[in-house]
This record gives C-alpha cells, sequence and structure tokens, in this order.
C-alpha cells in the first residue's frame, strides 16, 4: 500500500494535483472496502447454526436432516465448503468438517470448538472454531464439558487432545445398530475366519503402515473381502463376550489382532497411490469404537513397507512418527501432515 501511495505521489508531479489527490482516496476507500470484505469472510458464521436433536430427529436450523446424507444435500444446509481433501470436507467458516464414507454418504458432522493439534499446527490456522447451539431433547449441551449423549439413532460425543481439558472436537453421527428399524440380513458364523490365501502376500513390518494400506483396499477400492464390521464380527466371535460399549474405549486386543493376521496379497499393491490418514477413517473406527482421534495406537514408525508400492506417489498422515514425513519425501513421496 505505501508503496502505490509513492507511485500516485510520482505520478502527481506531472499530471494535475487535485486528480492525484482523488486518485489516492478512491485507492485508499478501495483498499479499506476490501480488507473490511475479508474481515466479515473470516469472520466466525456459525452463532447462527442451531443443531437440534428431538425424539431421535436431526434438525439443522430447524430443517430436518436425515443421516446417512449425500454431500449435495448436506451443502444445502452449510453452502459449498471451504476445502476438500481426500475424503475429508471441510467448512472452516463455520468450524464444521466431515467424512465422506466409502459408499459416497455421509453419517456424521464433526463440530470444531477449540484447537487440536493433530488438524493444524497453530490456532490461527484452525479458526474460526464452532460457536453454534447444539439442544439435546431441549437442554443445550455445554461445549466445554459434557458425557457422551447415546441415542436410538445418533450420538453425541466429544474428543479431547491429550493434555487438554475441554473438547476440541463434538461429533455428532448416525449410530445404525440402534436404529431397529435398519434390516440386517442373516450373518454367516464364519465370515470372518481367514483363510489360508494360496498366492503371493505383502509381509509388512510396520502395522500403522499396514492398516493404511487396509484403509485404501478394504474401504476406498472395495478390493479387500470382506470389508469389516465390528459390530458383525463381535456377533460371529464364539471365543468370549466381547461388550463393544464397555471395552470401545481401547482397542480390543481380537480385533486389532485380526488385522495384524489378514493377509494382503501382492496383486493389490500395483492400486495403492496414495494413503490418506484421517481419525474418522473406516479403519480406526472399527478398531476403536469410541476413539478421540487423537491416538498414537497405529502410528506409522518405518517406511520400510513402501517398497512394496512402486505407484504411491503421495501421503497425507495423522498418526506417524516426527521423521515419516520427511523420509516419505526423500524417496519421492510427496507427504505432509493431515
Amino acid at each position: 500500500m505505501k508503496i502505490l501511495l509513492k507511485v500516485i505521489y510520482s505520478i502527481s508531479l506531472f499530471i494535475n494535483f487535485p486528480s492525484a489527490l482523488r486518485l489516492r482516496k478512491t485507492i485508499i476507500a478501495n483498499f479499506r472496502q476490501k480488507n473490511m470484505l475479508h474481515f466479515f469472510n473470516k469472520k466466525n458464521k456459525s452463532t447462527s447454526i442451531l443443531i437440534t436433536i428431538d425424539n431421535d430427529q436431526l434438525f439443522i436450523n430447524e430443517k430436518n436432516v436425515e443421516f446417512p446424507i449425500n454431500k449435495n444435500s448436506i451443502i444445502e444446509y452449510f453452502g459449498e465448503p471451504s476445502k476438500i481433501i481426500g475424503n475429508a470436507i471441510y467448512w472452516q467458516n463455520l468450524g464444521i468438517s466431515t467424512n465422506l464414507l466409502s459408499n459416497g454418504l455421509i453419517n456424521h458432522l464433526s463440530l470444531h470448538t477449540d484447537h487440536n493439534p493433530m488438524e493444524t499446527k497453530s490456532i490461527a490456522e484452525q479458526k474460526p472454531f464452532f460457536k453454534g447451539k447444539v439442544i439435546i431433547d431441549g437442554v443445550e449441551v455445554n461445549k466445554k464439558c459434557f458425557d457422551h449423549v447415546t441415542m436410538r439413532k445418533y450420538e453425541v460425543k466429544h474428543f479431547t487432545y491429550t493434555g487438554k481439558k475441554s473438547p476440541c472436537l463434538i461429533s455428532i453421527a448416525y449410530n445404525e445398530i440402534y436404529d431397529k428399524n435398519v434390516y440386517k440380513p442373516e450373518l454367516e458364523k464364519n465370515k470372518y475366519e481367514i483363510e489360508k490365501l494360496n498366492e503371493a502376500l505383502i509381509e509388512f513390518s510396520d502395522f500403522g503402515f499396514k492398516l493404511a494400506i487396509i484403509q485404501e483396499l478394504m474401504y476406498n477400492k472395495n478390493l479387500l473381502k470382506p470389508k469389516f464390521d465390528l459390530f458383525e464380527f463381535v456377533e460371529c466371535f464364539e471365543k468370549r463376550h466381547i461388550n463393544v460399549e464397555k471395552e470401545g474405549y481401547k482397542p480390543i486386543p481380537e480385533v486389532t489382532q485380526y488385522f495384524k493376521d489378514l493377509p494382503i496379497p501382492k496383486k493389490y499393491a500395483p492400486e495403492i497411490t496414495e494413503i490418506y490418514q484421517d481419525g474418522g477413517n473406516d479403519i480406526y473406527t472399527q478398531l476403536l469404537r469410541f476413539g478421540g482421534g487423537c491416538e498414537n495406537f497405529w502410528n506409522i514408525n518405518n517406511i520400510e513397507d513402501a517398497k512394496h508400492f512402486l505407484n504411491l506417489k503421495k501421503a497425507v498422515l495423522c498418526y506417524a512418527k516426527d521423521n515419516i514425513i520427511d523420509e516419505l519425501n526423500h524417496i519421492g513421496i510427496q507427504a505432509e501432515w493431515l
């Protein structure tokens, strides 16, 4: 701006001074208007958002919403997203995000109420936070402190980053297992018995890396079968009774072991062109029912397994040791933090 005014002053030496003065005033006025518009565009707009759950019905600003919902429908409520990264959709001016499931639908909302270092390094990058209201059966949720609420059709949970007292995120999710109207076909009892494959397999050295690959092959590309479902697995498991509601606050050993033992055929390696970690990925929500999204159970500790995936060119990570990003970039895989 200072440089521009100096240019105007120089011009004024050669043209009528009043004309240069009017030009200067016009430029300053336009500059201020542009910056004010930028300020209001950055201003938190989520204060106008009212999310209500009443008698198992979800409403956004008094309009009924039925989860699961497609992307175009949710845009009608929040407007065009500010950015889309992989399967993650962000309305940053509202402090709201969500993720597309492998079937292209959306079954949850994430309301960002405070800084989450897993999302961004600085508070300024993540602002504005969600400042709207959440009301459940007539009672407004205290966004800084509340218990998980589980209903027949919806769950409202808070996630707190390690070392913080108040939640950094509130999740409102469709809870299909409580919806008695959902028809579920009879389950094959041997559905999750791992069969020995008579073909070349990938030998993994890092469990976190393997999980990122399973997310791509099982949930994103539908190549690995069966598509793992925690509640189906628990129903089929006969060695002991697994109580998900009590045990789901930490990884269930039998579920973790299933994925450790799961064979990955080498024929699928060329299908991997990118990996994208997010706390809302299907693989992590199956491994940890009531996770906060900030765990380190599945960190990638080394990149030895990258050698199996010659077409892997990009990686967006949130579960990895600090050195992994640099090491992946060093071998030609474009890597960044989520």
